[in-house]
């Protein structure tokens, strides 16, 4: 007897599987990473044209900021949060700096104002991004 799940033909994209879904800190920082390698890193509020005036490509697959990645590792949504995708993004904003300093606060939407404004330098590029990403999941050492 097969279930459901295996009678179904229809295919979940990669970061909508239940086996691509990160259930750590770590594993949230890898799957953003990648979604920034493979999308490209937008300096911006969470994807470009987010009203869909202009572009008919799903936002899980358009360049994103590092919160809408974050987010979407998480749910499978830029816009969309979740208890772990803020405790990842409230652990890199405390080792993250702009201009020498960390977060000035320490609620949720001043800490993604702070990775945003990190993401958002001019020379910031999305290798580097991808980078601290990367070494936020091996070392718990973003910058």
């Amino acid at each position: 007897m097969a279930t459901s799940l295996q009678t179904s033909s229809r295919v979940l994209p990669l970061h909508l599987s239940p086996q691509a879904a990160p259930t750590t800190v770590p594993g949230v920082f890898r799957v953003a990473a990648r979604l920034l390698a493979a999308n490209g890193l937008y300096q911006g509020d969470f994807v470009p044209d987010f009203a869909d005036r202009e572009m008919d490509v799903p936002h899980h697959l358009r360049p994103m900021s590092i919160v809408a990645a974050l987010r979407t590792a998480t749910t499978g949504d830029p816009h969309r949060t979740s208890l772990l995708s803020d405790h990842a993004i409230a652990e890199l904003a405390v080792r993250l700096e702009v201009d020498g300093e960390g977060p000035l606060f320490g609620g949720i939407f001043d800490l993604e104002a702070h990775v945003d404004a990190w993401g958002d330098v001019e020379s910031r590029t999305t290798e580097s991004a991808v980078a601290v990403l990367e070494r936020a999941a091996e070392t718990g050492v973003a910058a």
